[in-house]
């Protein structure tokens, strides 16, 4: 039996651009310094069918992939961060889903029921996540072991609705190994008060479990870092332990981003999430990844 890809699942809160797309690639960096084959899937929750006509000053640069694909520009940071080649499927919009779903409909595929959201909808979402997952994207043309899908926007967005609740099947205890869930949201600092503010993770954290997700990391953005006591209310709040919140504040570059989880130990709580075992070639542990290329790459930058 094949074993299924492990997922990690990465949301975002408060508002979006706090860095999602950085973090995936980054979880994606230590997995494959680890010895792990890693896809990515980028899900846009818009109707668009995909960026090729979106505005440059609404949503950046589109990049282009080796199909012809025009998607978001987070595909592009995940190819660079980890040398891997993506296709159009590897990024899903709304519009893909319900084009498809409807083009099922009009063929009879659903002899005669009522198409709806739960579970036609959910369904397509999962069919489509779990096949491109298993497609291999890198010099081995080997399957992947894990698969990081990050889901575009803010938790509690209407347009991402159907997606969350997709990812739902993944709460039962048969797949409870299958999926860990990434939060990354921001803690504010206004200037009038000179202080962190949790209160805003604080409610995206209870739209998230509102939403029937459960948080195995929380990521919280910050332009400096968090001392103890700060950590120790959000993972209060959030119903976690202390090492489950994870600081990541403003860096010179990007290419810290990896190096900055690494210190805070996220590889091995991924590992004991899912259940991963990493074997090199000559069938042994892998204890520790090898991150001294990438040390030596993001000291290279200011």
């Amino acid at each position: 039996m094949v074993e299924p890809v492990k997922m990690i699942l990465v949301t975002g809160g408060v508002i979006s651009g706090v860095g999602k797309g950085i973090i995936s690639s980054s979880l994606g960096v230590l997995l494959k310094a680890h010895g792990y084959r890693v896809s990515f899937i980028k899900i846009d929750p818009y109707i668009n069918i995909d960026a090729g006509t979106f505005s440059p000053f609404e949503h950046g640069e589109v990049f282009v992939l080796d199909d012809g694909g025009e998607v978001d520009l987070d595909l592009g940071n995940y190819e660079r961060f980890l040398n891997i080649r993506l296709t159009r499927d590897n990024n899903i919009t709304t519009g893909k889903i319900y084009q498809q779903v409807i083009e099922r409909e009009r063929r009879g595929d659903y002899l005669g029921k009522t198409v709806q959201t739960i579970p036609h909808i959910t369904s397509a979402i999962i069919e489509w996540v779990e096949r491109v997952a298993a497609i291999p994207v890198d010099d081995t043309d080997q399957r992947p072991e894990v698969c990081i899908v990050e889901l575009g926007g803010t938790i509690g967005d209407i347009e991402s609705m159907p997606f969350v609740a997709a990812f739902e099947k993944f709460q039962r205890p048969a797949f409870k190994d299958q999926l860990m869930t990434v939060h990354v949201s921001v803690i504010l600092e206004p200037k009038s008060t000179g202080e962190l503010k949790t209160k805003p993770m604080q409610n995206s954290m209870r739209n998230l479990r509102a939403s029937g997700l459960t948080p195995d990391l929380l990521v919280c953005r910050s332009e400096r870092p968090l001392n103890k006591a700060l950590r120790e209310k959000i993972a209060a709040f959030g119903m976690v332990e202390l090492q489950q919140v994870i600081g990541v504040h403003d860096v010179s570059n990007i290419y810290k981003v990896p190096l900055l989880l690494h210190k805070q130990n996220v590889l091995e709580m991924i590992v004991e999430r899912l259940k991963l075992t990493a074997v090199n070639a000559e069938g042994t542990l892998i204890l520790k990844p090898n991150l001294f290329q990438w040390t030596h790459l993001s000291n290279l930058l200011v």
